[in-house]
This record gives C-alpha cells, structure tokens and sequence, in this order.
C-alpha cells in the first residue's frame, strides 16, 4: 500500500477513537444506571437513596438501612462512567428505630384524656326482716267457727287486721292472708263436759310469698287495735281484749254476749259450759311462738304500704 494511503487511514481511525472517548453519558442516564445498580445490589437494595447528577456531580440522598449501605453505595456511583465526583448525604438509620415522620409523630404530646368518672357505690343489699317470737298479731276470721261443728286439723282463713312494724317499717301490711287450723274442739255434752275450741295459726302471705308461723291464740283481740310493734305486745293484752273487748265486724256485741257468760280463756283455748261460736269478722289475737323472717324481696315490697 502506498505510503500516503496508508498514512490517511491511520489517521482517520485516531480520530474515531479519539471521538469516541470525549463522548460522555447524558446526567439522566448516569442517575438511571447508579438508581438500577443500588436496587440490585444486596447491601443497598433495601435503602431509601435518590441520586442526581449534574455534569458529572452525582449527589446521594435519603437514608441507609445498615452501616454498610452508605459506602457500598458511594462506590457504586464513582464506579460509574462520566462520573467526575460524588457528594454522600446518605443518613445511617439507627436499627430499630422508626422513620423520621413516624419518630415525630411520636415525639408529639398525646391529648389530655378526660378523668374516668367515679365508680358508682354499690347500694346496699337489703338484709331479712326478723319479727321476733312473742309478737302479736289480730286477724280477721272470713268465716265462722263453732265447737259443735268443728274438729281437730279443720283449716280456716283470716286476714291481717293491722298491719306489723319493724324498725319504725310496716313489714306486714294489713288485709295480708292469714291461715291456721284447728287444734282441738270438743262440743258441749248435753249431760256434762264443757266445750273447748283451740286455733293456731299457721302461714302468713306477704306479697305473694307464704311464710309458716307457729302461733298460738291468746284470745278475742279489741278492735282498732292499730298497728302492731313487733314482740311489744304480750299475752296479757289479749287476755284483757277478751273480758272487756267487743266482737270485730260491726256486730256491736260484748265477748260476753258473744260467747255466753260461762265462756274463758284456759290454755290458749276457749273453754265454756255453751257452746263456743265465732262468727265469721270476729278479730282474733295470736302470738308468735317463733321467730318470722321475712326474705328481703317480701319486706321491702312491704314497705311501701304504712297503713295505720
């Protein structure tokens, strides 16, 4: 090949290689190309990095997940071509502690909470109600009774004639069911033997609730009486009732006139040489021989009713 020919194409490749090494990449491809690189690698691809690049200067922000993250990735982008330098802001997050946005999230005050309001007191339960043996009670019979007729274990009714207090409470309010039996009776003999009728009370209903009383007759009661005290009242009251006391339902009649001149009182029994009749009304008193307790659900509801 002659010397001028050969001379030309040397020169013409010089010039292609010198072309193509002052060609550099565009600042757009450079960030792309380190952005691919730090997403790949396995210390930086779980960092947070942006990276920009003007003329060559390529500028790393945001934040490391590791120690090792910050280097690795400075590397990287000087390890990339056209790149002429490289200025690292990459923050090193702490291990364990949260991003930025939620640490001053938490940094901030909570709200005041408003005082829980004051637990309510429990309110007391009610406790029973005792009406102790000895006390008193006038009933009303709804029917009437006869020695002559009657016999042992026969069942009869009443009502409560007043109403029974307790701790300045009524406990038993008047017109309350009140039922017994008979415990003896024996009809006057034509020739000899006296007549005798004996009654005990047996159950008392109070709202609905039937409670068993033993309670023995003490006798014909005075009417109007008024409301009975709990164990204030005794057998001696009812024994007067029956000398000078007058016979309950209207009937206007003296005890004497009732039951006859022979009739008394012996042994919690009416005893006579007639024939003992009680007439349906007659007011009867009883006394208790053992305590009552009523259940709290019975004497509260009672309490409500302060009949005189």
């Amino acid at each position: 090949m002659p010397k001028p020919v050969l001379a030309f194409a040397l020169l013409t490749t010089l010039l292609a290689v010198s072309v193509g090494c002052s060609r550099k990449p565009d600042d757009e491809t450079v960030a792309k190309d380190i952005q691919q690189k730090l997403a790949a690698d396995p210390d930086t691809k779980d960092a947070n990095i942006t990276v920009a690049s003007k003329n060559g200067q390529v500028t790393l922000n945001g934040q490391a997940t590791s120690p090792a993250a910050r280097p690795k990735a400075e590397q990287i982008a000087k390890a990339e071509p056209g790149v002429s330098a490289v200025d690292d802001e990459i923050g090193v997050q702490q291990a364990g502690a949260p991003p930025a946005a939620e640490s001053a999230a938490a940094a901030a005050p909570a709200p005041a909470q408003a005082p829980p309001p004051p637990a309510e007191k429990p309110k007391p339960k009610p406790q029973p109600v005792v009406i102790p043996a000895g006390t008193v009670i006038d009933v009303k019979l709804t029917q009437p009774l006869s020695s002559k007729t009657a016999q042992a274990g026969d069942p009869f009714t009443a009502t409560l004639a007043d109403p029974i207090v307790a701790h300045g409470k009524t406990v038993i309010p008047a017109g309350a069911t009140v039922t017994g039996k008979v415990v003896d009776a024996k009809s006057k003999g034509k020739i000899k033997g006296e007549a005798r009728l004996e009654l005990a009370a047996t159950s008392i209903s109070v709202r609905g609730k039937t409670y068993p009383i033993q309670a023995s007759m003490q006798g014909l009661s005075e009417k109007g009486k008024g409301k009975r005290t709990a164990a204030t009242t005794g057998g001696g009251a009812a024994g007067g009732a029956l000398i000078g006391g007058l016979a309950a339902g209207g009937k206007g009649a003296g005890i004497g006139a009732l039951l006859g001149a022979g009739v008394g009182l012996a042994g919690g029994a009416f005893t006579g040489n007639k024939q003992i009749e009680l007439p349906a009304e007659a007011q009867l008193a009883f006394k208790l021989t053992t305590p009552l307790t009523l259940t709290p659900t019975g004497a509260a509801a009672a309490e409500g009713d302060q009949s005189e």
